[in-house]
This record gives structure tokens, C-alpha cells and sequence, in this order.
């Protein structure tokens, strides 16, 4: 493998660069993606490539793909759904997943990606908030959906996409039945650049998650991103194992992905477990060039028994996000893979704004420079800038960055907690040295960073304060060797009630029962009492020192 040159004049990049200079005044992602690659000329270019861990496999050129989300488009149309109707996407690594996202974003609605391991009550929240008026999800997905619908008065449409033998339920709509009823020639929207394209739903420390409102600029937003830390070019191959729920799949090798033009390999496992050796014949048999994916994943390749007899040729670059990429892990994927992984700072509300850039040196543990024309400063509780070395909250200029999002959907007080006059509040805190790199340091605000899921911790305690036996309950993050970080139960009992290694387990399985499976505390500990201030608050940064 050829050596990294460090030829970047970031400097210089800063100075020239005006990330508002290319967002135009009208803009539909969805005809962009799709249609615009086409009229460049690359309409037989493969899109994307799906596979499962049964051996099936599809394709989609991006002609294909323009031709489907158009007509899904005209279908939805016709069943009643509105420019700004908001639709609840419930699906795994699906080809659909990417027509449908693309097809209401030409309509002019809003696509809402979720989860598969959400539960009825977390579906029913998703779909009351956003007052979502059509779901689309599997025929072996739809059952928490039917549950939840008796709690969302504005769903009007369930349209499943028969899969893994499963069949459709009553009253449920074909998905591919709907797309061959559409029109193929179905004129997108004339969406403005700043329209609401899409809602992803985050966790905060406290109360119901929040819906984080992005606009239809988002793909432009991050050109820089995708040319100085994704590394994007023409013939690459880009591949996420994780799940199309979850923002950093959504935009890397979705959106970004789409607005470069570039072939996308998706891969679903059937039963949701990542297994390095899968992952070893992707890389092989797709000759995928580009790997995006968290921490952990990384860690689980470099430790797998077979990584040494695995073929890396193809592969040159890797991202990494959703928690800090540990030295150790940075060197093993030097060792065994070939490539340095170049990791980022991001949130659901601004992604990747903090980043390492291809043509610099970097330091390993530093989340790197902020992004070119993007303005971040380190500061205190009164928005003063602290010296560098000095820990503070990382906050961006909310009008230097198109990427921002709007607001929290229908949640004004929370939004007004996060932006602070011209700030963005981000709630992480770093520091940053005299070179000028940024170094994370945790969360301001609690949010529990679990095998590279944001989790409140709102959500775990108040499932386990459920349990006839549980007192109280707090939740935070806890490190872990392989995961990074993990969930962490501190437990106070109600009276007459022993704790035993029975019922920590039990109390485990309770919250798997209720919420996802990645939201279970994997660790538990039975205390007398919790920490808490004068005003009843728990101490969680004393838990957490624990």
C-alpha cells in the first residue's frame, strides 16, 4: 500500500472554502441522487448491491433506482400522502430501504428512519411525535407496528415488503405491488434547499427522544466531509454494517455515498449478529475499497481468529464514528487490514463537523481539525472561550455549517436549550491543544455511548423502575475492552428483595422485553442508595467515576 502523503494546506482550505457557496435555492435529494446522477451520464452505473446471509442477492443501476423511487413516489401520491407527510421507515439492509427514502423525498415528504429493534412503545412514540401518516417495513416486522398502531391516530397506511418466507398481514399494502402501480415519469417536487427532507430520531439524558429535523441540503452539506474524510472517488466501493436506522449508514453510504456517485454493497444478517467472516468475503467478493463503521466493529475484525488469511487488496481507507478510536485500535488495523482508519466528531444534529482529513498528519486519539469553513469554539457554561488545554463544551456557529439541523421536531424548549445565540450547544466536551486538534473527553449531558449507540439513560431506568422490585435505577456508561463502552445498572432494591445473580439477570432480560436489545445494561450493580443533589437529581459523574 502506498504511503500516506501529508500535502494538505488546511489553512488555506479554510481560507477558500465557503460551504454555503454551493447549496443552490431549490434542491430535492431525492431527484439529485437519483435523476441528476443519470443525466451525469452514470445511469448504467451499479448503485447498489444487496446481499443476505442466506445468499440472496440484488442490484440496482442508478437508472433502476430513479425509475423505482419515482414510481413509489406517484404511488404514495395516489394513496392520499402530502408534500410534508411524514412516513416511519421500519427496516433492516433492504434495497427498499433506499427506494423509499429516495421516493418520499421526491413527493416532497419526510422519511423517517427507525430502528428494527424498537419495540411497540418505542414505535408508538416515533409514530405519535412525528404524527406519521404511512409505515413501511417487512411482512416479519409489521407485528410491533399493528400494536403500536392502536396508539397513533394519524397512521393511515402499513405497506410491507414481503420477506424471509413471511406473509403479509390484513390490511397491509405491497410495497412492490404500489411501485409497479406508479408512473415512471413522476415529476419530483420543487423543494427548496432548506425544506425538511428527513427526521432522525436521537436520545437525551432526560424525557422522550427528541426528532432531529434535517433539510434537503444535507448531501451538499457535507461535500467536504465526503472528499476529505470519506475519501470518496469515482470507482470506489463503499460498505456500513450497521444498520440503516442509524444516521452514520444513512448519510455515509446513503446520502454522501449517492451524491458522489459511487457503487454502494449493503449486506443484511438475518439474525443480526456481526460475524467477521462475512464481512471478510464482502470485502473480497465486492472488492469494496471504502469501510465505514464504528469502533467496535474494527475491533471485532482485527481480534477475529481468520483476519490473517482474510484479502484486504481491495480496501484503502476506513472512517470511523460513533465513539473515539482508541491508538491500540488504530494500530491493530494498520497490522492486519493495511489502512489507518481516520476517525470524527459528530452528533445526529450536526454530523461530522470535527474531523482527521486525508493530506494531514494525524495524532491518534485527537478527533482531528474542524471541518473547512466550519466554525467550533471551546466554551464555558456562559459561552466564554476557554484557554486551549482547558476542558470546555465544544460549540459550532450554527450559520457556518449547512449541515446544521433545524430544530428538535415539535420540541421548542429543547431546541432553545441547545441553541444559544449564535452557538450550537453541543454538549460534548473537549479540549484543545496549541496544534490546534481537538481531543474528546465524554458527554456533557450523560448520554450513555454504548457500542457506538447514543442511549439515554432516561430510557434504561425508567424500564427497570418498572420491575416490582426495583426502587430506583440509575444508568450510565462504563468502559469496555472490546465495546468501548457498555450500560451500566446501579440498582436500588424495594424491601424484601434479595439481590442475587438470578435476579440482575432477570432485570436484564425485563429491559430487553421493552426496549431494543442494545439498550440493556450489561452490567448491574445492587447498591443501598444512589447519589443524588439537594434537588433529587442523580449524580451520574459519580456513578460513572465508580
Amino acid at each position: 500500500m502506498a504511503a500516506t502523503t501529508f500535502d494538505l494546506d488546511y489553512a488555506r482550505l479554510c481560507r477558500e472554502t465557503d460551504p454555503w457557496a454551493s447549496i443552490p435555492a431549490r434542491y430535492n435529494l431525492g431527484h439529485a441522487l437519483t435523476r441528476g446522477n443519470v443525466e451525469a451520464g452514470l445511469g448504467s452505473k451499479v448503485c447498489l448491491r444487496w446481499e443476505n446471509s442466506r445468499g440472496e442477492t440484488r442490484q440496482f443501476t442508478y437508472a433502476e433506482m430513479d425509475e423505482a423511487s419515482s414510481r413509489l413516489a406517484s404511488a404514495l401520491m395516489s394513496l392520499g400522502v402530502k408534500r410534508g407527510d411524514r412516513v416511519l421507515l421500519r427496516l433492516p439492509n433492504l434495497p427498499e430501504f433506499y427506494v423509499a427514502a429516495l421516493g418520499i423525498a421526491k413527493l416532497g415528504g419526510i422519511f423517517i428512519p427507525s430502528s428494527t429493534q424498537f419495540r411497540a412503545a418505542e414505535i408508538a412514540y416515533r409514530l405519535r411525535d412525528s404524527e406519521a401518516v404511512a409505515v413501511i417495513t417487512t411482512t416479519g416486522l409489521a407485528d410491533e407496528v399493528e400494536v403500536a398502531r392502536a396508539d397513533a391516530p394519524d397512521l393511515q397506511n402499513v405497506i410491507t415488503i414481503p420477506y424471509l418466507d413471511v406473509p403479509a398481514g390484513d390490511g397491509q399494502l405491497d410495497f412492490w405491488s404500489l411501485v409497479e402501480s406508479g408512473g415512471a415519469n413522476f415529476r419530483s417536487a420543487d423543494t427548496a434547499s432548506d425544506d425538511v427532507a428527513f427526521i432522525a430520531y436521537t436520545s437525551g439524558t432526560t424525557g422522550d427522544p427528541k426528532g432531529v429535523v434535517h433539510y434537503h441540503r444535507y448531501p451538499i452539506a457535507y461535500d467536504s466531509l465526503i472528499q476529505y474524510w470519506h475519501d470518496f472517488r469515482d470507482d470506489d466501493v463503499c460498505a456500513c454494517p450497521a444498520e440503516l436506522g442509524w444516521l452514520l449508514p444513512v448519510a455515509s453510504t446513503f446520502l454522501y455515498a449517492m451524491r458522489r456517485g459511487i457503487e454502494i454493497v449493503l449486506y443484511h444478517s438475518v439474525d443480526g449478529r456481526f460475524r467477521p467472516g462475512d464481512w471478510f468475503e464482502i470485502f473480497r467478493k465486492y472488492a469494496v475499497t471504502n469501510f465505514v463503521a464504528t469502533p467496535t466493529i474494527f475491533r471485532m475484525l482485527t481480534a477475529s481468529a481468520d483476519i490473517d488469511s482474510a484479502d484486504f487488496a481491495s480496501l484503502r481507507h476506513g472512517t470511523s464514528a460513533g465513539e473515539p478510536l482508541p491508538p491500540d485500535t488504530i494500530a491493530a488495523v494498520r497490522q492486519h487490514m493495511g489502512f489507518e482508519p481516520v476517525d470524527g466528531l459528530g452528533m445526529s444534529e450536526c454530523m461530522v463537523y470535527c474531523f482527521n482529513m486525508i493530506g494531514l498528519e494525524k495524532q491518534a486519539g485527537s478527533c482531528g481539525l474542524p471541518a473547512p469553513g466550519c466554525e467550533i469554539r471551546i466554551l464555558d457554561d456562559e459561552l466564554n472561550e476557554v484557554p486551549d488545554g482547558t476542558e470546555g463544551v465544544l460549540c459550532i456557529r450554527s450559520d457556518t455549517h449547512p449541515g446544521m439541523m433545524k430544530e428538535y421536531w415539535n420540541k421548542p424548549q429543547q431546541t432553545a436549550e441547545i441553541f444559544r445565540g449564535e452557538w450550537y450547544y453541543s454538549g460534548d466536551v473537549l479540549r484543545k491543544d496549541e496544534q490546534g486538534r481537538y481531543w474528546f473527553k465524554g458527554r456533557a449531558d450523560d448520554v450513555i455511548n454504548a457500542s457506538g449507540y447514543r442511549v439515554s439513560p432516561f430510557e434504561v431506568e425508567s424500564a427497570l423502575a418498572e420491575h416490582p422490585a426495583v426502587l430506583e435505577a440509575a444508568a450510565v456508561e462504563s468502559p469496555d475492552e472490546t465495546r468501548g463502552g457498555v450500560i451500566k445498572a446501579f440498582i436500588v432494591l424495594r424491601e424484601n428483595n434479595a439481590a442475587t445473580v438470578e435476579l440482575a439477570r432477570e432485570l436484564q432480560q425485563w429491559v430487553k422485553d421493552r426496549l431494543a436489545p442494545y439498550k440493556y445494561p450489561r452490567k448491574v450493580e445492587f447498591v443501598q442508595q444512589l447519589p443524588k443533589t439537594t434537588s433529587g437529581k442523580i449524580k451520574r459523574r459519580l456513578l460513572r467515576a465508580a
